[in-house]
C-alpha cells in the first residue's frame, strides 16, 4: 500500500476481515472479503442486507445566514424544491456545464447545508464554494470528521429497526439518532437500488457502530459490489459517467437540474445545451455475444465508431454482461438496436436497453 493512501477508520476490521484492498480516489478501501468475493456480497445487497464502508467520500459543511440560498446558487439541483430534513441529489458544474463532481445534499435549515461529495473531489468542491461565498457564510471541510456506512438491501429496516434506529422516514430523508452511545445521522439514500440507509458517524465512533451491524447480522461488502450494483441500476459514476467532458444533459441526469432556476454554476451552457440536443447520450448495453465490456471500449454500428462504453461489467443478476456507453446521438439509435463493442480487438453484439438493466425495489 501507498504511504500517501489514506485510511478509513475501519481500516484494521477490514483486514481482520480478510479484505483484498484498492487504491480508490486517494483512499486504501475494500475491495471484496475473504469467504464472500464480489458475487456473493452483491447478491446479500439484492437479497438481505450489506453494508459497506464508504468513508473515504467527501463531507462539507455550509453554514451562516443564507447558506441554503447561497448552496442553491451553486449547485444544480434545486433545493427550493425540499424542506429541511431532506436529502437532495445534485451536481456542482463549471461554468463549460461540465461536472466537477456530484454529491448529495443534506438541508437542515436555510443556515445549514451538510453535503457529501466523491473523495477525490472534496477538496476541489470546497475550494470553489468557499470562494464564491460572501461574507458570513463559512465552508467547512471535515472530510475526516465522519464515517460513512451504507446499510442496502430488503432487510436492511428490518435489522437497523432491531438496533433501535430509525428506519421509517421516507426516500432521501434523514433523522438523528444514537447507537451504543454513539450520534449518527440515519438517511434514506443510497446507490444500489435497493431498500437503504447511509449513517453518518463521527470518525472515532465508527468502530462500535460496525461491530453493531455485523453482529446483527449484516455482510460485510466492498467497493467491487458496490460497482456492480449500481451499474446494474445505470447510476452515473464520477470519471465515468460524469466529468468535466461529460455534462449532465448528456449523462441523463438533467433531472437533476433546476432549469428554472434564475442561476447555478454552469447554467447558460446547460440550458443551451438541453435546447440545442446533445451530441451524445448515455445509454445502456446488453452484451448478447460472448464477453464482459470494461470502460473505454469503442461502439461501432456496422463499420462506424458511434461512441465508447463508459463502464462496463458482468451482471450478477442477469448473468450478462453489460455497459453503459456515450452514443453519437446523430447515429439515429433506439432501444432495441444491435451494435458491436470492440471487447480486446474482437466484436461482440450489444443491445441497446432502457436503464435500468434491472428492477429497482420499491423505495
Amino acid at each position: 500500500m501507498s504511504a500517501e493512501l489514506l485510511q478509513s477508520p475501519l481500516h484494521s476490521r477490514h483486514v481482520s476481515l480478510g479484505a483484498k484492498f484498492a487504491a480508490f480516489g486517494g483512499w486504501d478501501m475494500p475491495l471484496e472479503y475473504a469467504g464472500g468475493g464480489v458475487l456473493r456480497e452483491h447478491a446479500a445487497v439484492r437479497e438481505a442486507a450489506g453494508v459497506f464502508d464508504v468513508s473515504h467520500l467527501g463531507k462539507a459543511r455550509v453554514t451562516g445566514a443564507g447558506a441554503a440560498d447561497f448552496v442553491n446558487s451553486c449547485l444544480t439541483n434545486d433545493l427550493r424544491r425540499i424542506e429541511p430534513g431532506k436529502a437532495q441529489y445534485t451536481l456542482c458544474c463549471d461554468e463549460s456545464g461540465g461536472v466537477v463532481d456530484d454529491l448529495i445534499a443534506y438541508l437542515y435549515g436555510d443556515d445549514h447545508v451538510f453535503l457529501i461529495p466523491n473523495a477525490a473531489n472534496t477538496a476541489e468542491v470546497v475550494r470553489r464554494l468557499t470562494a464564491a461565498a460572501p461574507d458570513g457564510i463559512t465552508v467547512t471541510d471535515e472530510h475526516r470528521a465522519h464515517a460513512v456506512l451504507a446499510v442496502q438491501g430488503p432487510r436492511s429496516a428490518e435489522i437497523l429497526t432491531r438496533l433501535g434506529l430509525p428506519t421509517g422516514h421516507d426516500y432521501m430523508s434523514f433523522d438523528a439518532a444514537t447507537l451504543g452511545g454513539a450520534e449518527l445521522v440515519v438517511c434514506r439514500t443510497g446507490y444500489t437500488g435497493e431498500h437503504g440507509y447511509e449513517l453518518v458517524v463521527g470518525w472515532d465512533d465508527a468502530g462500535a457502530v460496525w461491530d453493531a451491524l455485523i453482529e446483527a447480522g449484516v455482510r460485510p461488502c466492498g467497493l467491487g459490489a458496490r460497482d456492480t450494483l449500481r451499474t446494474e441500476m445505470g447510476y452515473p459514476l464520477h470519471g465515468q459517467e460524469l466529468s468535466l467532458d461529460i455534462t449532465p444533459v448528456q449523462a441523463r441526469s438533467g433531472w437533476a437540474v433546476g432549469w428554472d432556476k434564475p442561476a447555478f454554476w454552469g447554467r447558460d451552457a446547460l440550458v443551451a445545451e438541453k435546447a440545442a440536443g446533445p451530441r451524445r447520450r448515455l445509454s445502456g448495453l446488453e452484451i448478447t455475444g460472448r464477453g464482459i465490456p470494461r470502460g473505454h471500449m469503442t461502439v461501432y454500428a456496422g463499420e462506424r465508431p458511434v461512441g465508447e462504453t463508459t463502464s462496463g461489467t458482468f451482471s450478477p443478476t442477469k448473468k450478462v454482461g453489460i455497459a453503459l456507453a456515450l452514443l453519437d446521438t446523430g447515429a439515429g439509435l433506439t432501444e432495441g438496436d444491435t451494435v458491436e463493442v470492440d471487447i480486446r480487438g474482437r466484436r461482440v453484439e450489444a443491445k441497446l436497453v432502457k436503464l435500468p438493466f434491472v428492477t429497482p425495489s420499491v423505495r
